[in-house]
């Protein structure tokens, strides 16, 4: 199995309960029914449905983007980034989205994720990683907040999520080792 780093990376405050690895095809399945069952739980995204595993291996950077398995090898959650622009100016932007099986929740899940993704970001002289979370989503809120994201401000009425008007809370984090 492929590691982060030279070591994985355990979550469960030292308990093993989830190793971080990279995110391939072999975890495709999994990674799409965790992003479907939080879309059907409303608070995570504007998308009505999973895209398929070739759209989202297409949208998503490979050296950024992980999966969090448990003790058999089941993933239990996801971190993926992709690029804000082309331009050239942004190159050291990424937007990111972390997901976290709902029987999952509670153990450290996405923290870990977020900081394997952190590593990798700050390792390929990124500066910047971005996302827009919808303010009822307050657990996401917070571990970011603990990630060491900053809330930028609220984008009012951004978007329609089935046929109601929904806000969405920008948040960021500035690597402090990039210049």
């Amino acid at each position: 199995m492929t590691t982060v780093g030279e070591e994985n990376q355990l979550v469960g405050g030292g308990r093993a309960t989830a190793v971080i690895v990279p995110l391939t095809a072999e975890h495709a399945a999994q990674v799409l029914a965790i992003y479907q069952a939080g879309i059907d739980e409303g608070n995570a995204t504007f998308e009505t449905n999973a895209p398929s595993w070739e759209a989202f291996d297409a949208a998503k950077l490979p050296e950024h983007r992980f999966a969090a398995l448990d003790a058999d090898g089941t993933v239990v959650g996801w971190v993926a980034a992709t690029k804000v622009s082309d331009r050239c100016a942004y190159a050291g932007v990424v937007e990111h989205s972390v997901y976290v099986h709902p029987q999952a929740r509670g153990r450290s899940v996405a923290s870990t994720l977020l900081k394997a993704l952190i590593d990798s970001t700050e390792a390929a002289g990124i500066w910047t990683i971005q996302s827009g979370i919808f303010p009822e989503n307050t657990a996401s809120l917070a571990v970011h907040q603990r990630a060491g994201f900053r809330v930028l401000g609220t984008r009012e009425r951004i978007g329609k999520q089935h046929g109601r008007w929904r806000d969405v809370v920008l948040v960021e984090r500035r690597s402090p080792l990039i210049d």
